[in-house]
This record gives structure tokens, C-alpha cells and sequence, in this order.
């Protein structure tokens, strides 16, 4: 009896499932409850996020490091190497204006920059899930047959007509949102979010260029472009000044005060880059177009619903109050154990599904695949030898029947030799063993 109620005890502790064991990181997601994320926590988009919510940025966020220091870099040299000079060549109060004004203009375009940066551009909230299908016979026909319905959900349309301005205007589905967008908004795949006025994604700011924040980047980029113009002409007072006092030609000038002849390059170019920028969005402004509309719809040709007369447009750029965010990125959300996991790994890997693949990705693929297709005709062939043992704790595929004779050619032991599969001290005993059989 005591060895019978042994065998019990022991059956019922290999019997019973032990619990699941988690890591740290698992613990946390898993035990993490609803109410105590913040919306920044399971964010969808690939934006990264500082000081716990309250900024916001675009996943390519690291150029504005490179922006900077294209905008101070030069600024500084201007400032050690140039205005000490303009301080003497000019009365004492005009040379020390000249002095201050330049990094204050710095200043000012690096706060532009920031804040067209670390503003939320308009992102439209996601939906949970699609629209219902509309009940008419219009969309129920169109459903069934439409090219792209099988991306969608069944019954969605890919575009639907509005009215804007009195001209009907198409508003196109959203896959990854799950909505209809709004006019004038689409959906960027950097930065993985629908944004309302969608402009551009601009990576020197690093961010989406929208509704929201479209007024600091233009203010961002004229500020920008006449600090290169400043920067540019004192440059070449500069040089005017050193060739009156040596009585020398611009070469010897430009020997004397070469950070002014680099600064000049610099300037000049920049300009060129900053101020044709600045009169194209000037005239954007005028007609009420934004880049992607100017390169997609070209309004130019057709006529643009939005275009409310140019002192309209301007006001409406310039003077009409910003929206409020529609998100609050600190607010508490019902968030699970999958969403927590998504947002984590979206921050690891900050890539929008809707970027194509690298050609090496695809390349690796191609030869993962091949590899796998030889390796399984390498293991069905061993497989037919039926004598080989598995490596590992692979479990076997077939049961094989010990008293059927088969035979194995030389070709199929070099192929698992050189694949490193280990034959069993039974399986060189079987080999030999037909082997002989078949002699």
C-alpha cells in the first residue's frame, strides 16, 4: 500500500502543470493594470516622446542636432572672427548692435525650430474599428466588386465624396487608422499618423509639417533665411572695410579675414537652399495649397476648392487661432499587455508598417527560403533511409517499422554529415547491417 500511494505522489507531481514562468520585463507587462498608462505609453505612431508626454517628436527627431549646429556653427565663427572687427570700423554703439543682434537672431530661429519640432502637427485620433457599412445600394454594390475591398473591411469603400466649398472633393480610407480622412489630411508613413492639413514631413525639423504647427515652420524658415542674408552682407562689409584700410584687392582681403570668405560660401548657398523654400511656401500661402497638394492635385490645372482670395489665405495661415491637440498624451488609458508590448517595441524599432522592405531584407528572405525548401528535401531523403536519428529533442514526424528493409546510398550519409547530424550508435548498426543486405 505505502509503495502504491508512492507511485501516486510521484504521478501526480509530474502530472501537474507548473505555473507559466515570466521574466521581469513579461511580469510587468502582465501584471501592469488598465487604468495606469498613459496615453504616450501605448502610442501607435512612431513619434517618440520626452519629459513623460509632454513633447512630442518625429521618429527621425536625432537630425535636429545637425540643423543646430548648421544654424550656430556658423553664428559662432561670425561672432569670434568677424564682428570683433565691425566693433572697430564702426561707431562704438553701431559695432555692439551689429554684435548683439546676430546671436539673438540665432536664438530666436533655434526656438522656432524647437517649437515647429516638438508640437504635436495635428494628428487625428485613431479609430478602434472600421466604419459601418453604409445601407444603400450604392456602397453595397461597389463593396462586392471594388478592386481594393480586399485590403479593406468588406463594405468599406476606398473614397467617398464630400462637399467643400461647393466642389465635390474624394476623401480616401485610411488602412492603418481606420477612418475616413478629412480634407486636406493625410496619412505619413514616417511617422506612421494621419495629420490634418498634411503639408510635409520635413526631416530637418524631424516632424510632420501640419495644421498645427505650419506657421512656426514658415516663421522658422524665413527667420532662417535672413539671418544667412545678415550674416552674408556684414560678411562682405567686412571685406570692404579691411580692403579700404590696406588699400589691397578682394584676394588679399579674403587672406586677411578668411572665415568671412568661408561664411560667404556658406551664407550664399544656404540662402539660396532657404530662401527659394521661403518663396515657395510664400506662394503656397497666397493660394492656399500645401506641397503635397501642389505635387498631387496640381491646382494649377483644376480649380482648388480651398482658395478663399490671397489676404483670406493669409489671414487664415497667419492670424487664425491654432487648434487645440485632440490628444492629451499624459491622459490615463485602458491599456493591456499586447498594447504595452507594440508601444515598447515601436520605440526599439521606430518603422512605420507602411515602409517597404530594404532590398538586403528581401534578399535574406529569398535565401531563408531557398534554405529551407533544401534543408527539407535534405530531411525527406533522410527521412526515407528511415534509420537516422534526430538531433536534439526534435520530435520524429514518422513512425517507422524496424523489420522493413531499406537500404542507404553513400550520397544521402554525406548529406547528413555535412549537415552535422550525428548517426546513432543504432543507426551505424542498421546502415552496416543493410549494407551487407544489399552486397
Amino acid at each position: 500500500m505505502r509503495k502504491n500511494d508512492m507511485v501516486r505522489t510521484q504521478e501526480r507531481m509530474y502530472t501537474t502543470a507548473l505555473p507559466p514562468q515570466h521574466s521581469d520585463s513579461d511580469s510587468r507587462i502582465i501584471d501592469t493594470p488598465g487604468p495606469s498608462l498613459h496615453l504616450y505609453q501605448v502610442w501607435k505612431g512612431n513619434n517618440r516622446f520626452c519629459f513623460n508626454g509632454r513633447i512630442i517628436l518625429g521618429p527621425d527627431s536625432r537630425s535636429l542636432f545637425l540643423t543646430v549646429s548648421l544654424i550656430v556653427v556658423p553664428v559662432i565663427l561670425f561672432c569670434a572672427f568677424v564682428s570683433q572687427r565691425l566693433v572697430e570700423q564702426f561707431p562704438r554703439h553701431i559695432g555692439n548692435l551689429i554684435v548683439v543682434l546676430c546671436p539673438l537672431f540665432a536664438v530666436y530661429v533655434v526656438i522656432l525650430l524647437l517649437i515647429t519640432s516638438a508640437r504635436d502637427p495635428g494628428i487625428i485620433p485613431r479609430s478602434l474599428h472600421p466604419p459601418e457599412p453604409e445601407d444603400d445600394g450604392y456602397v453595397s454594390s461597389i463593396s462586392s466588386d471594388w478592386p481594393g475591398s480586399q485590403n479593406g473591411p468588406p463594405g468599406v469603400p476606398p473614397t467617398k465624396d464630400t462637399m467643400v466649398n461647393g466642389v465635390i472633393v474624394k476623401i480616401k480610407y485610411c488602412q492603418t487608422c481606420m477612418l475616413y480622412r478629412p480634407p486636406r489630411c493625410s496619412h505619413c508613413s514616417i511617422c506612421n499618423n494621419c495629420v490634418e492639413r498634411f503639408d510635409h514631413h520635413c526631416p530637418w525639423v524631424g516632424q510632420c509639417i501640419g495644421k498645427r504647427n505650419y506657421r512656426f515652420f514658415f516663421m522658422f524658415v524665413s527667420s532662417t533665411t535672413m539671418l544667412c542674408l545678415y550674416v552674408f552682407a556684414f560678411c562682405w562689409v567686412n571685406i570692404m572695410k579691411i580692403m579700404d584700410a590696406y588699400h589691397c584687392n578682394l584676394w588679399r582681403a579674403l587672406s586677411r579675414s578668411p572665415v568671412s570668405g568661408f561664411l560667404i560660401l556658406y551664407t550664399f548657398g544656404a540662402a539660396w537652399f532657404v530662401g527659394g523654400l521661403t518663396g515657395f511656401h510664400l506662394y503656397l500661402i497666397f493660394t492656399n495649397q500645401t506641397t503635397y497638394e501642389n505635387f498631387r492635385y496640381r491646382y494649377n490645372v483644376k480649380m482648388n476648392p480651398y482658395n478663399r482670395g490671397c489676404f483670406r489665405n493669409v489671414g487664415e495661415v497667419f492670424f487664425s487661432k491654432i487648434p487645440r491637440s485632440k490628444h492629451n498624451f499624459r491622459e490615463m488609458v485602458k491599456g493591456d499587455s499586447s498594447s504595452v508590448f507594440a508601444s515598447s517595441m515601436s520605440l526599439r524599432h521606430p518603422m512605420s508598417p507602411e515602409i517597404p522592405k530594404t532590398s538586403s531584407d528581401i534578399e535574406m528572405g529569398k535565401r531563408q527560403a531557398v534554405a529551407a525548401e533544401d534543408l527539407e528535401d535534405i530531411q525527406s531523403q533522410i527521412d526515407s533511409v528511415g534509420g537516422l536519428e534526430r538531433c536534439g529533442t526534435q520530435p520524429r514526424h514518422t513512425n517507422w517499422d524496424h523489420k522493413t528493409n531499406w537500404e542507404s546510398s553513400p550520397d544521402i550519409q554525406m548529406l547528413a554529415a555535412e549537415f552535422g547530424m550525428e548517426h546513432g550508435s543504432t543507426g551505424r548498426q542498421k546502415i552496416e547491417g543493410a549494407n551487407d543486405l544489399k552486397t
